[in-house]
């Protein structure tokens, strides 16, 4: 019988089948972050269970801490109590924790990949719906609740049913100034937000072939904005090669026969999935949304579409039907996110400003996913370009992406954002949030306005 790699990962994580329908699937890799872990440490202590595995279990603090002076006391009572309440846990527990200021801090989904925590071949679960990230290394990863981080604290399983399984197709060389992020919201705006409801999907085809990894999580990241369970790519030579450079990459004599195992991370050529999609890259533009959701991108040289558009999304953004968002005045710009702050984002985005000053109307922040991206993007000297654009370089945190800590857009504020929502108040309460690369975000800080991208690109860089 055919196999998807999902399929292979799956049952080879398979503990027992409890029925025809729940699976007790074993978790190689469990992440924890500050905001979605008291309760379940709570309920362990509530009935004095052991943390089974904690040498399985990697945490550190991303979601509400300060962007800027991290060597500071945390001001917000909140944060200062989540980020307390982990640290205490992971002590207490014997979890290994990356605190604010260790040289390895960052958001959850850069430091994992990065320090060779997330590997082909394993089940990774978070409290945390990008989660799906991880998936770009040939890995089932998807975000979990309270009540089953509870579940994989006390027993490393989970109870699950099994997904259906789709498909994604892309192939052909993607134009320029076309990145994995306008790849993804182009595939979202086609399919729909609701597409992926029930399914795990796989990525596979030309275009993804040739993606980094830092583009091949993108892609996978924001699997969840189209309903998915999650999104994964099989294992490669570009997996193998990001890997060994990683931290915790193994050194030892075994290497060699792990990759051989990786090697075999391959959907069967003959797997029948449950539903399949083909697209082609040369219909992909640089991409911007107008609405409050991820599937109302559009081509950034398009109008908003007169058909099937949320007119209550429409009237929140101050947008009208049929209008072009060419030449629109933008307020703030944001590269960052777990989508969008790895070290390729950061030099992309200095590529398209190096030698030029922001607008004067634009305030413009970069922050880094973790401690090693901005320690690398300083080597490379991307951070004097930022500030010498007029850009503010922050310190590594999940910041304006979700508006937890002070990094928020003032209400009724426009930001083109490099992270994965556009949801109402997303970025802060009224906050109006459109979502691009950060590529276009960049050109945008430049010009204070939406430009047609694809002119800029081919007159101006």
């Amino acid at each position: 019988m055919s196999k998807s790699l999902f399929d292979k990962i799956w049952e080879s994580h398979t503990v027992k089948k409890l029925n025809n329908k729940i699976d007790v699937l074993y978790i190689d890799r469990h992440y924890i972050h500050e905001v979605t872990s008291p309760q379940a440490f709570l309920e362990l202590k509530r009935k004095n269970l052991p943390v089974f595995r904690p040498k399985k279990i990697i945490g550190t603090v991303d979601h509400n801490v300060p962007t800027i002076n991290q060597h500071l006391p945390i001001s917000d009572s909140l944060s200062r109590k989540q980020i307390n309440t982990l640290t205490r846990n992971c002590k207490n527990f014997g979890i290994t924790l990356y605190e604010l200021g260790n040289k390895y801090n960052g958001i959850v989904h850069v430091i994992g990949p990065e320090l060779g925590h997330t590997l082909p071949g394993m089940t990774i679960v978070c409290g945390d719906s990008h989660t799906s990230t991880h998936g770009a290394f040939g890995s089932i990863a998807f975000g979990i609740g309270t009540s089953q981080v509870t579940m994989v604290l006390a027993s490393q399983c989970l109870l699950l049913s099994k997904p259906k399984q789709m498909k994604i197709k892309i192939n052909g060389n993607l134009r320029k100034g076309v990145t994995p992020k306008d790849v993804i919201l182009y595939i979202i705006s086609k399919l729909g937000v609701d597409a992926g409801i029930g399914y795990f999907i796989e990525y596979s085809g030309t275009t993804i072939e040739k993606m980094s990894m830092e583009g091949r999580m993108t892609i996978c990241n924001m699997s969840i904005e189209m309903g998915a369970k999650g999104g994964l790519i099989s294992p490669d030579e570009i997996t193998f090669n990001y890997i060994k450079k990683s931290k915790g990459f193994l050194n030892d004599n075994s290497k060699e026969k792990i990759i051989e195992y990786w090697k075999s991370l391959k959907t069967d050529k003959d797997k029948v999935f449950d539903k399949e999609y083909s697209l082609e890259s040369d219909e992909i533009e640089p991409m911007i949304t107008y609405g409050t959701n991820p599937g109302t991108a559009i081509k950034i040289t398009e109008p908003i579409p007169y058909k099937n558009v949320d007119e209550k999304s429409l009237d929140y953004m101050g947008f009208n039907k049929g209008e072009s968002l060419i030449g629109k005045v933008i307020d703030y710009i944001f590269i960052g996110s777990c989508t969008n702050s790895r070290i390729e984002d950061l030099r992309i985005a200095a590529y398209a400003i190096k030698g030029k000053k922001k607008s004067s109307n634009i305030r413009a922040m970069v922050v880094p996913g973790s401690n090693q991206v901005l320690k690398q993007a300083k080597e490379e000297g991307l951070d004097k370009i930022f500030k010498k654009a007029g850009f503010e370089f922050r310190q590594p945190g999940c910041s304006a992406c979700l508006a937890m800590n002070e990094d928020k857009i003032p209400s009724g504020k426009y930001c083109v954002s490099t992270s994965n929502r556009n949801f109402e108040g997303r970025q802060g309460p009224g906050s109006r949030t459109l979502l691009a690369s950060p590529l276009t975000a960049s050109v945008i800080a430049i010009e204070g306005k939406i430009v047609d991208v694809n002119k800029y690109i081919y007159e101006k860089i």
